[in-house]
Formats: C-alpha cells, sequence, structure tokens
C-alpha cells in the first residue's frame, strides 16, 4: 500500500515525492562492509547537497567540514580493517544547537550566547562520537530554543518552516544532507519537524537517554532522540547513545537491544484525538482517517472515545494538556532563563522568550503542584488504557508546514510553526513516540505519529516498523 495522498494540489518548488526519499545510513553501511561504497563518500554527497540547497534552507548554525572528512576518513580505514567501532560507524550527524559539541559555536540563535564555543561535548555527542559518528555540524534553532523563530525554511517548499526548535535538525535529513540528526522536545519540538520534513522522528521514553550537556528548558520533560531517513537509522542512533551514556536522573536507560526491532503487527491501537483534531484542514482529516480504515483492514483494533469510556475521559483531561505542559515548562525555566536576563538584560531577549519567563515568574508553588496534578492524573488515565493496547496513535502535526508568514517576535511566535496540540501530551506522559511518514498532503508531508507507555520503546518500535511496512509498498 501506497503513502496516503489526499487533496494533491502538486509538487511545489519540487516539493515532496514519497518515492524518492533521504537514503538512509543503513544502506550504505551495507556498501561499506561490501567495500562498494566509503563513509568519506556518503559524506561528499551530503556536502554536494549542502553546497546547493543550504544557502536557501539554513538549516545549520556551524559547519565543521574539515572535522567531518577527518572522521569519515577514520572510519573509512576501520572498515578497511574490518574493525567498524559500532554499527553507526560513519555515519554523519547533525546535532541540534541545543547540545554542546566541543570546538563549536554554541549560540542557540541568540546574543546571550553570541561568541561562545563549548569545551566538553554534550553525553550524547560524546557517545556518537565512540560509536564513530562523523559529526558535520550544529543545526539551527529559534532563540534559546523558545523564542523567534530560525532561520530555516522546508526542504519541499522553501515559502513554508521546517517546524518548531529542531527545525534545522529536521531539514538537514529531510533534505539529504545527513541520514540522522539529534533533535530535542520538552513540548513538540522533535516530532512535529519530523513530520514537516518526512522523516522519522523517534522520541524514547523519558529519561531513556542522557541529556547531559543540553541546555535544559524543563527537566522533568526534557527529551533527546533522533530525527532519521529510516526507522532503523533512528533506533541504532538512539540505542549508540543509550549503551555509552545511559540514561539519566536515574534511569537505566533505552531498553530492548542494538538491532532495530522487527515488524510485529498491533493487535489493538487507541485514537487519541487531542484537542489538535479541531485544528485540522479537510484534506488532513481524510488522509488520516484513511489511514485507520487501513489499519482496520488489516487486522488491526481501533479504539476511540466513542465506543470507550475510558478513551472519553481521557480525551477529556487532554483538552487542558498545552496549558498544563506549558506551566510545568514554564515554571521550570525560570532557571536559567531569568538568570538570562538579569544577566544581561531584558533588551537582549525576545519579546517570545521574555513573556514566557514572565509566565513562569507569576506561577507559585501551589500554580506548580496543581500541573504537577493534572499531569499525574493524564499519565494515570493512559497508563489504564496502555495497558490493553499496543499504542496509542494519533497526527504529528496539525496538517502540513504552514507557511512561515512574517509573525516576528511576538509572543505567539511559536504557533506559526504549528501547533504542539498533538505533541504536548506525550511530553507529558513521558512514554515514547514516533513520527512515521505515511501521509502526503498538498504535495507536503504530514506524519502519524504512534506513541506508548514508558520503557515500551523496543515494543512500540516493532509495532512502528509494521505501520511503515503497511504503507511503503
Amino acid at each position: 500500500m501506497p503513502r496516503i495522498v489526499t487533496r494533491n494540489l502538486g509538487a511545489p518548488q519540487g516539493g515532496y515525492d514519497p518515492a524518492r526519499r533521504p537514503a538512509d545510513f543503513e544502506g550504505a553501511r551495507a556498501a561499506f562492509v561490501a567495500g562498494t561504497d566509503t563513509p568519506r563518500a556518503l559524506l561528499e554527497r551530503g556536502l554536494e547537497v549542502i553546497a546547493l540547497r543550504e544557502a536557501e534552507l539554513r538549516a545549520f548554525a556551524h559547519l565543521d567540514i574539515a572535522g567531518a572528512r577527518a572522521a569519515a576518513d577514520a572510519s573509512a580505514a576501520r572498515y578497511r580493517a574490518g574493525r567498524p567501532l559500532s554499527a553507526l560507524d560513519g555515519c554523519p550527524l547533525g546535532i541540534k544547537d541545543t547540545l554542546a559539541v566541543r570546538g563549536m559555536p554554541g549560540e542557540m540563535n541568540s546574543t546571550v550566547f553570541r561568541g561562545h564555543v563549548d569545551t566538553l561535548d554534550a553525553a550524547c555527542v560524546m557517545a556518537l562520537r565512540a560509536a564513530g559518528g562523523v559529526i558535520l555540524g550544529k543545526t539551527q534553532v529559534p532563540e534559546l530554543t523558545i523564542g523567534r523563530a530560525p532561520p530555516t525554511r522546508n526542504p519541499f517548499d522553501a515559502t513554508r518552516t521546517a517546524g518548531a526548535s529542531s527545525s534545522g535538525s529536521g531539514a538537514s535529513v529531510g533534505a539529504g544532507m545527513v541520514p540522522v540528526a539529534i533533535g530535542n522536545q520538552t513540548g513538540g519540538s522533535l516530532i512535529r519537524p519530523s513530520s514537516f520534513n518526512g522523516i522519522y522522528g523517534f522520541k524514547p521514553s523519558w529519561g531513556a537517554l542522557n541529556v547531559a550537556g543540553m541546555h535544559a528548558i524543563a527537566p522533568s520533560q526534557d527529551h533527546i532522540g533522533p530525527m532519521a531517513a529510516s526507522l532503523a537509522d533512528a533506533w541504532r542512533t538512539a540505542w549508540e547513545i543509550s549503551a555509552r551514556a545511559g540514561g539519566h536522573n536515574g534511569h537505566p536507560g533505552l531498553t530492548g537491544t542494538p538491532e532495530p526491532p522487527r515488524a510485529v503487527r498491533p493487535r489493538r491501537l487507541a485514537w487519541l484525538r487531542t484537542q489538535g483534531w479541531a485544528e485540522l484542514d479537510a484534506a488532513t482529516r481524510e488522509g488520516f482517517t484513511r489511514a485507520l480504515a487501513a489499519m482496520e483492514q488489516a487486522g488491526v483494533g481501533i479504539i476511540e472515545a466513542g465506543s470507550d469510556g475510558a478513551m472519553a475521559e481521557v480525551e477529556r483531561l487532554l483538552l487542558a494538556a498545552d496549558r498544563i505542559s506549558n506551566d510545568i515548562i514554564t515554571y521550570e525555566a525560570r532557571w536559567p532563563y531569568a538568570a538570562w536576563m538579569a544577566a544581561h538584560g531584558e533588551g537582549a531577549l525576545g519579546e517570545a522568550v521574555r513573556a514566557r519567563i514572565a509566565h513562569g515568574l507569576a506561577m507559585t508553588p501551589a500554580d506548580y503542584r496543581r500541573a504537577l496534578a493534572e499531569r499525574d492524573a493524564i499519565r494515570a488515565a493512559i497508563a489504564a488504557i496502555g495497558a490493553g493496547v499496543d499504542g496509542f496513535i494519533t497526527l504529528a502535526s496539525s496538517g502540513p508546514a504552514p507557511v512561515d508568514g512574517a509573525a516576528g517576535d511576538q509572543a505567539g511566535a511559536h504557533m506559526k510553526t504549528g501547533s504542539r496540540s498533538f505533541l504536548s501530551p506525550w511530553s507529558m506522559v513521558g512514554g515514547p513516540s514516533l513520527s512515521l511518514p505515511i501521509l502526503v498532503v498538498d504535495g507536503m508531508p504530514v506524519g502519524v505519529q504512534l506513541m506508548g507507555l514508558p520503557d515500551r520503546d523496543a515494543a512500540l518500535c516493532a509495532t512502528a516498523a509494521w505501520i511503515d511496512g503497511l504503507f511503503s509498498g
């Protein structure tokens, strides 16, 4: 069954063709082993794309081409000797500019950090280097990750956004510059740009991947994860990080095995509409409904609020998810954001950043406790349903990437990169989620989001592999 296309008005500016998706690393690695390709040649192919498209797309905040070439040559030597360091050895990687990379600028699109150069690798970067990963550069983010939108454009239509704060990572993979880039998510910043850029986004369970060396926003919801050209690439990248850097905050790390989980057909999936369902255009709604029907035809049971009282209660609770998540994030982000403002002055921060700082500072401990209690209620309701299903399913964005208008530096500027309403629930639940590039609407990609209970990452990826296979024919 092919990807589901609805109201296809054509592919603007070359646009998104699901039959011509970026090459993954898994296939290249097999050629390395066979001696028919090399890590250096793979890197150079990506650099050719960068030379052609980076001036328009602006996916990267910094490139270290010389360092990447040296790392790729070292990897090629290991393959010739039959001693690659891991199944990720030789993979070119983009790293979101919220994560420290030794010797590279870490400015987060802000005057606050202008000229700052990282002296240590973040835990995930250290792990990726140890696995033989080729660190090509830092990808663009909004101002301090929560403010003024980055300059990055969508690789399938440069008039559109590439997404939220992991937009540079998403665009770099979607354009074929690198097979894998690292993003992070506190509200919706990894899954949404994966949807917009037609790639596989994997947000592992909270705590499964070590976030040390990342500029934290809200520690109780901060995640990192891979954005990749294939599910196999996403799993291997997450696994290598966990195997070498472990989890964080007392978490043992990712569960599963080094090999990508094999496809397993789910018995039942729970369809979550969330508040985002009311935001959909007709074509996206139709495409998702057709995808669910195809799964049902293939033998998957779909449960929904209309026929299940517990699901109806979950959807009622989730109507407040955006507010609850925003309260938790802004309260926990008072440090370091308020400290940056105190150190550098209000004028150093854009209006959107100042507005979020003000919201957090206005909250009381009682407000925070109330938000945490609401989050706990959502988690408990989700856990009760999750025990009887193989996952939850919804959209990964509220339609295709919106046209990136001139919203500028406004308090609500984050909305120009798309709604969080399909995404904030699973950042709060803390379970794994994936964006699968299944839908095509108006010539642009739209992802389907698959979600699971915490620490069931491998099982969820097995379900994702089956769903992806169903729509990849």
